[in-house]
């Protein structure tokens, strides 16, 4: 299939255009590049247009230009401290402009849609694992435009009995290409693993650990690390097992969870290091334990998480941040 991915030149979406073009399809990367990075284009070597979502023209002509199969959709700001601070910029880009694409598309016959949605639409569950049926009630502005393009999908999908779509909900993303030609490069730097790196390589001072005290076997939060290409193929998957009215709400995660002081001790264990680490006070907002039930994806998909443990992931992240300290730009 000839597949436009929205934000390709970001983190999830690079990796995504990269095994896409491995599968035999045809991506096009699709980018402003404001959060995303040019060099990507010019290590995946596919068609690129930059340009912003907000610009329908020219999203209507890379459409049609392409002979577009499908959307893929990583297009969205995804902090959620910024999102707290700037709601409308938030509603603007993530939902506002997801209403342009969804039209877009429409005009130029494109029914095929692959969302990247969020565990975040939970908000705080009753319960760990995670299945799709556990109650969607996020607790911020991020997690509320995530779950607002759900429910326009679910519209869209009554009106129109060609359009079909999946949103895959996935968990934190981790790692980096297996081979070392894509990384993650985030400014400012949000995720756990490249920043435990980051301190054992003395790129920033220290690692901060918020909150010791949690009721987890050492107290500290506990999330489910999902690999970048099991990402990647999960949305793979989606796309090649779409059928008109049949939408796919999913979870993607590992199906276990990691404490915080896990990933510290498989991080240091990878980089024959010990990471400089400062015991901090809970963090406002931050969940106990957040991990997903897989199932429904395996049985739906047919896919499974192929990266089983942190220390396996973490070394493809290893791999790629030990030779790119600095992110692509080398800054």
């Amino acid at each position: 299939m000839n597949v436009l991915v929205a934000g390709g030149a970001g983190y999830i979406g690079s990796h995504t255009v990269k095994r896409l073009k491995e599968a035999g399809h045809a991506p096009v990367i699709y980018d402003n590049c404001s959060r995303g990075h040019r060099a990507v284009v010019d290590i995946l070597k596919v068609p690129a247009v930059i340009g912003d979502l907000s610009d329908r023209a020219a999203l209507s002509r890379a459409l049609r230009d392409h002979r577009i199969d499908c959307v893929m959709h990583f297009a969205a700001y995804a902090y959620v401290g910024e999102s707290v601070e700037k709601p409308l910029m938030y509603y603007e880009n993530n939902v506002a402009n997801t209403v342009g694409v969804l039209q877009c598309m429409q005009e130029a016959g494109v029914n095929r849609f692959v969302f990247s949605s969020s565990c975040a639409t939970y908000g705080d569950p009753d319960r760990v694992p995670m299945t799709e049926d556990e109650k969607q009630i996020p607790v911020s502005p991020y997690g509320r435009t995530k779950l607002m393009v759900e429910q326009m999908l679910r519209d869209v999908i009554g009106g129109d009995l060609r359009f079909t779509f999946a949103a895959l909900r996935y968990f934190n993303a981790s790692g980096c290409a297996a081979d070392g030609t894509l990384g993650e490069d985030h400014d400012p730097e949000t995720h756990l693993i490249p920043n435990v790196l980051g301190a054992i390589m003395g790129i920033r001072p220290n690692l901060t650990v918020f909150g010791t005290d949690y009721p987890t076997p050492d107290g500290t939060n506990v999330r489910d690390y999902i690999h970048v290409d099991d990402l990647a193929d999960a949305h793979i998957r989606a796309m090649e097992k779409l059928e008109p009215g049949k939408p796919m709400f999913l979870n993607l995660g590992m199906g276990r969870g990691f404490s915080v002081k896990e990933i510290i001790a498989a991080a240091e264990k990878v980089a024959c290091k010990k990471a400089p680490v400062v015991y901090g006070a809970r963090r406002a907002g931050d969940a106990i334990a957040l991990y997903a039930d897989p199932t429904r994806a395996k049985q739906l998909l047919g896919w499974e998480a192929q990266y089983k443990d942190p220390e396996t992931i973490i070394r493809t992240a290893w791999n790629w941040f030990s030779k790119h300290p600095h992110g692509y730009e080398g800054k």
